[in-house]
């Protein structure tokens, strides 16, 4: 048996390059060996005919929710990854909203070793900015830093005190870590479900303003102006905050900034009827934020997109919209999710991968990351873009089947996914054959 994968014939995209053609790529030992045209450098292959499909690195998700320690009734390690292979992810960053919270080294090492034993892709951990996530005590962010954090958060909840963030940029501009931040005054968002405004009216329900998210934000911007570190704006879902991360970046403030896919694609509008599937936090918020949005992307003012994964049991949602959790399972549906966009002329195709590959690489630091350069781990998507597939959240690989998409038609699937030169994901259509068959 060959020990090397012709990946032969697909349109292979790589923005870390600025590759855009037909082609074919060899893998061998794990690592992307030759990317070209013609015959390859090798001569006992097995080939994967990628002829009409899309050929590009595999996906990096910066923010996702895998709840295992705590929380497996709703995902573990091993469900969360395999949910994410089958969406063309090769990597995900763990956000720390455990229980307990990833605050310390035992923590993240626990992580680690279940990602080791049980996960299919690649699991980086990020720490909590606070112990315990409580707001009060700055982390042993050198410790966590030491045993593999990638990023630092106290996701779910935004870091309440000034100071401490101060303290926290500061650490992340001597150590070049980012501080993701979830922006969210809480004194405005106290009781909120939806988005403040005519919708939030019409279902009687207390609504969460822009400015909760804004507020935030700009104190964020400040403080990383002062304290010179690496400020990264989680789940951004507002015109002003896309502002005013526009104007940070032209005065050199060291920023970045992602959006997810439903709020990229979900107005407030699909919270109507009460529909829980749709209650997420930050909530949906209107057309226009979109538009707004989806040019702050297109420009590079947005750097990436992150699913901001929120699996959930059936209970967590089958209750009165009041006490529904908050959260989308997302791994599964993103690329569908924005390949509608493409299609719509909103979003570019190229503007997309570079979102979901090269663009959270270089949030991270990772260079061999979410390329597809000769030497670099092959972490491969292959998708379809015109392929047409029903959301049947019942056949989720995640226990999350909390989606607002279930039942619809989405364009553009995942076709295969390999992790290290090995496939994880597999379409049944897709077949690895030996070089002459």
């Amino acid at each position: 048996m060959a020990d090397s994968l012709l990946i032969r014939g697909g349109r292979i995209i790589d923005p870390s390059q600025e590759i855009d053609k037909t082609g074919s790529l060899l893998v061998r030992g794990g690592k992307i060996d030759w990317l070209g045209d013609g015959a390859p450098p090798a001569t006992d292959y097995n080939v994967l005919d990628a002829g009409g499909l899309i050929v590009c690195p595999g996906f990096i998700d910066l923010h996702c929710h895998l709840r295992q320690p705590g929380n497996e009734e709703k995902e573990t390690i091993a469900t969360g990854t395999r949910a994410a292979a089958r969406g063309g992810f090769t990597t995900v960053c763990c956000m720390p909203n455990t229980s307990p919270p990833l605050d310390s080294e035992a923590m993240l090492n626990y992580v680690r070793t279940i990602a080791a034993r049980e996960g299919v892709i690649r699991v980086f951990p990020i720490g909590c900015v606070t112990v315990g996530r409580k707001g009060d005590e700055l982390a042993d962010l050198n410790e966590m830093e030491m045993n593999g954090a990638v990023a630092y958060s106290d996701d779910g909840a935004p870091v309440k005190s000034p100071e401490i963030m101060r303290q926290a940029l500061e650490y992340s501009r001597d150590f070049n870590r980012p501080i993701i931040d979830h922006c969210e005054d809480l004194s405005l968002t106290k009781g909120g479900q939806v988005n403040e405004g005519v919708i939030a009216l019409e279902m009687g329900l207390r609504g969460i303003p822009a400015a909760a998210e804004e507020t935030i934000v700009k104190r964020d911007l400040e403080l990383a102006k002062e304290a010179g570190g690496h400020v990264h704006i989680a789940h951004v879902s507002t015109e002003g905050s896309a502002d005013l991360i526009r104007a940070a970046k032209e005065a050199g403030v060291r920023v970045t900034a992602e959006v997810t896919p439903h709020h990229l694609t979900l107005t407030e509008e699909d919270v109507l009827n009460y529909v829980t599937l749709a209650k997420v936090n930050p909530p949906l918020r209107t057309k226009r934020d979109i538009i707004v949005l989806l040019r702050a992307l297109n420009d590079g003012v947005i750097d990436i997109v992150a699913t901001d994964h929120a699996p959930h049991t059936k209970a967590d949602k089958a209750v009165e919209f009041t006490h529904a959790a908050f959260g989308i399972s997302g791994l599964e549906t993103a690329l569908g999710s924005l390949v509608g966009l493409i299609f719509k002329s909103e979003l570019t195709l190229n503007n997309m991968v570079a979102a979901l590959t090269v663009g959270p690489a270089r949030v991270l630091g990772y260079a061999k990351l979410g390329t597809l350069e000769v030497g670099a781990p092959a972490d491969i998507c292959i998708f379809d873009l015109h392929k047409e597939w029903v959301v049947d959240a019942d056949k989720f690989a995640s226990k999350g089947k909390n989606t607002p998409l279930a039942g619809q038609t989405l364009k553009g699937k995942v076709m295969a996914t390999l992790y290290i030169g090995n496939p994880v994901y597999m379409d049944e259509t897709i077949k690895i054959r030996g070089q002459r068959e």
